[in-house]
């Protein structure tokens, strides 16, 4: 006969085979718990007839309080579960059904809980970073990505471009439901935008002076399909990191560069060179300009001058034909024998009588000391002169005497008179 049938005498081999043992531990937990919960909430503990435990205790009885004071506990429970906190620097995305229903910002709020609504928190403040062509692998450490980085030019050559872009989150709605990896797509585009750039570029352009301006219209292009997907994301900074070309012509691009420094630099030099010297040119010319008017006005007013000096005399001279001629010739004369050292003497009427002559010597020997100082200085035109002003001088000499002989007056008489009449 089995253990556990009538007339076994429920001899359990695993409990010592004692039939009038008590219920495990566990069931005297769980029969307490029940009396405390029926006493809570106005139950009633059933006699020995009516109880289900071995030892006839009463089972749990709950009425309809305690059934209300249950469901509002878990309706408050449930409802509380709604608060949250957004903080600084991040932005609250509410969902209800899956669908957003609001944005809200830094500050404690509330939202219908799960299942009925959910918060996503995007942080908006954070400056995030993607690269296109190397990749971080340290702190200072980069490793270029030849899939990313080489990229052909207008000009049929290929270039390596390190390319980064900064950015932030200014809808978090539209970036966190208008993309499935917003990350993902925005390097996609950038890198697109980049090659599009690069290929309508010379290689020449891209390497010297055309970093910054890559850089811009890769934003640009950038900017411009991002505001078509309307994906919330605002860039911040792009900038071309680093410009090489392939390793195999590296050298030979250096060397072109370095001769393109070399003419940037003589051509430098040759525009200051012609600013220097274009102004002093100028200046010089400006100065000629000046002295040959300034010479021009001299010489004509000397011709009006001589003009109207030979109208005047040409008056006097209707006037007084005789006196006019003398008094010019003897002007003349006394022109051209003031530059020379000869004497006249004038012998008188012939009286007879000799006068002792003084000849000033050393102002004759101051004269031939300066005449031989000129011929050995070449002055040849001017010893010619002086020998023409002596044969003048003789000529003249000759003429006066003969002009005071027939006027029948005395050459110094004749030349005061000249003098007077001026």
């Amino acid at each position: 006969m089995a253990w556990n049938e009538p007339g076994g005498d429920n001899r359990d081999p695993w409990s010592g085979g004692g039939g009038n043992q008590g219920p495990p531990d566990l069931d005297e937990a769980l029969r307490r718990a029940k009396q405390r919960l029926s006493a809570l909430f106005g139950g009633k503990s059933g006699g020995n007839g009516g109880g289900s435990g071995p030892d006839g205790g009463g089972g749990l009885s709950i009425g309809p309080t305690g059934i209300g004071v249950i469901i509002v506990v878990i309706v408050l429970g449930w409802l509380a579960s709604g608060v949250y906190i957004v903080d600084a620097g991040w932005r609250g995305v509410e969902l209800r059904f899956g669908q957003h229903v609001a944005t809200t910002g830094p500050g404690p709020h509330w939202h219908l809980p799960y299942p009925v609504g959910e918060v996503e928190k995007v942080r908006t403040s954070e400056r995030r970073r993607i690269t296109v062509g190397y990749e971080a692998t340290t702190a200072n450490n980069t490793r270029t990505v030849p899939s990313e980085a080489l990229m052909l030019t207008k000009d049929e050559n290929i270039v390596n471009v390190h390319l980064a872009v900064q950015y932030d989150i200014s809808d978090p709605a539209k970036y966190l439901f208008n993309f499935l990896e917003p990350q993902q797509t925005l390097k996609s585009v950038t890198e697109s935008a980049l090659r599009e750039t690069v290929g309508k570029n010379e290689l020449d352009f891209i390497l010297t002076e055309g970093r910054a301006e890559v850089a811009m219209q890769t934003r640009q292009r950038i900017e411009e399909t991002l505001k078509a997907y309307d994906s919330g994301i605002n860039l911040v900074e792009v900038a071309i990191q680093d410009v090489q070309p392939p390793e195999q012509v590296q050298d030979a691009f250096a060397d072109a560069i370095k001769a393109r420094e070399d003419r940037l630099r003589l051509i430098n030099q040759a525009q200051a060179y012609q600013n220097e010297i274009i102004p002093r040119a100028q200046g010089q010319a400006a100065r000629i300009s000046e002295e040959a008017e300034a010479y021009r006005e001299q010489v004509v007013a000397q011709a009006n001058g001589e003009t109207d000096r030979f109208a005047a005399v040409a008056k006097e001279y209707n006037m007084a034909p005789q006196v006019t001629r003398e008094r010019l010739y003897i002007e003349s004369v006394e022109d051209v024998l003031s530059a020379t050292g000869n004497i006249l003497i004038d012998s008188g009427k012939g009286n007879g009588s000799q006068s002792l002559l003084y000849l000033p010597v050393e102002k004759l020997m101051e004269q031939s000391q300066r005449a031989r100082a000129g011929v050995d200085n070449g002055d040849t035109g001017s010893m010619s002169g002086a020998g023409g002003g002596s044969s003048s001088s003789s000529a003249g000499s000759s003429a006066s005497s003969g002009s005071q002989s027939s006027s029948g007056g005395n050459w110094s008489e004749s030349r005061l008179r000249t003098r007077e009449s001026r």
